[in-house]
């Protein structure tokens, strides 16, 4: 039988109810007993790393969870991480720049509802998620969820209460779980060996552009983070170009080596500056990093463990556009 490590970390899928509402209570030990199925399948260990509502999931959780991984990678077949759904997202691409290359299942899953619950997806989420750490033909990190295997770096939470709540972003899933059988559609190919990273830059910011917003949201966030994603408009670009107060901002922390990237609010097919006026200059001009068709939490993470190992533009440019894990496949160098 294959050995996996199951992680526990909280979210929904470990929820009881309280008086204030639900609150993860239960550690992985104590759910598997609701899939006798998953024992049958594989040897399990439960490890709890956190037992948390994943609201409170921070960056130093991620380095947790991923220092966790390589403390037991070499006694394990695979990994299953449990973890709640509304950050999910975020703690798949972490770790797909925390764990790179890895030739080994690392499984992320939960549910909608508890599993104590007499209608939950929780239990064959739980158990479609130890059949693809089990079945090896998909390594790396990825989100097992509604049936559907999507790659760490391209997983997104696009319904809030239905069951099938993650979808894959601007890539095909990798395939499928279906009566206890996976059929992969794409088979990723792991290295011999998993490179792991133990750095995260957390002085990165989100700015989520709005007509009319002032200037100040992004002066704000350039003083206190060394790095700041710009979720712009369309393809991309500020409010009124190089006569806006954006423009002088973005081009005064550069200058202060501060790092600007712009992503789109817009769900599919990714930002393109250079198509309109208003971000044309910004890329030519003040030479900003651009997501592409990376997700949001894909460029936020990746942002992060860029900035850990170089601020040097240059550098920082060349990993933040290096293909990991098809985060990013229409780069300045793909186009």
């Amino acid at each position: 039988m294959k050995k996996i490590l199951m992680i526990g970390t909280g979210g929904t899928i470990a929820s009881e109810m309280t008086e204030a509402g639900l609150a993860p209570g239960m550690a992985g030990a104590d759910f598997l007993r609701y899939v006798p199925a998953v024992r049958r399948l594989c040897q399990v260990d439960p490890i709890q790393v956190c037992n948390i509502d994943s609201t409170d999931m921070t960056p130093n959780h991620w380095l947790a969870i991923a220092r966790a991984v390589e403390e037991h990678y070499d006694d394990y077949d695979g990994f299953v991480i449990c973890h709640g759904t509304d950050t999910m997202a975020y703690t798949a691409a972490a770790l797909s720049y925390l764990i790179q290359g890895s030739p080994k299942p690392i499984v992320l899953t939960g549910s909608q509802k508890p599993i104590h619950m007499e209608i939950t997806d929780s239990k064959t989420n739980l158990l479609d998620s130890f059949t693809v750490a089990c079945d090896g033909r998909l390594p790396g990190v990825t989100v097992v969820f509604g049936g559907r295997i999507i790659p760490g770096t391209r997983a997104r939470k696009t319904y809030s209460k239905s069951f099938g709540a993650f979808s894959s972003i601007n890539h095909p899933i990798l395939g499928v779980v279906q009566e206890g059988k996976v059929t992969p559609y794409i088979l990723p190919e792991g290295a011999p060996r998993p490179a792991f990273f133990h750095r995260l830059d957390q002085a990165v910011s989100l700015v989520k552009l709005v007509p009319g917003q002032s200037p100040d949201y992004l002066a704000f966030a350039l003083e206190h983070s060394h790095g700041v994603l710009v979720e712009s408009f369309g393809v991309g670009g500020v409010p009124a170009g190089r006569a806006g107060g954006f423009y002088p901002l973005i081009q005064q922390a550069a200058a202060r080596g501060k790092t600007v990237v712009f992503t789109t609010q817009v769900q599919n097919e990714g930002s393109d500056l250079g198509v309109y006026q208003v971000g044309h200059g910004l890329k030519t001009d003040l030479g900003v990093l651009e997501a592409h068709d990376m997700t949001l939490e894909a460029a936020y993470a990746k942002l992060m463990w860029a900035l850990a190992h170089s601020q040097d533009r240059e550098a920082l440019a060349r990993r933040f556009y290096t293909p990991v894990a098809r985060d990013i496949l229409l780069g300045p160098d793909m186009e």
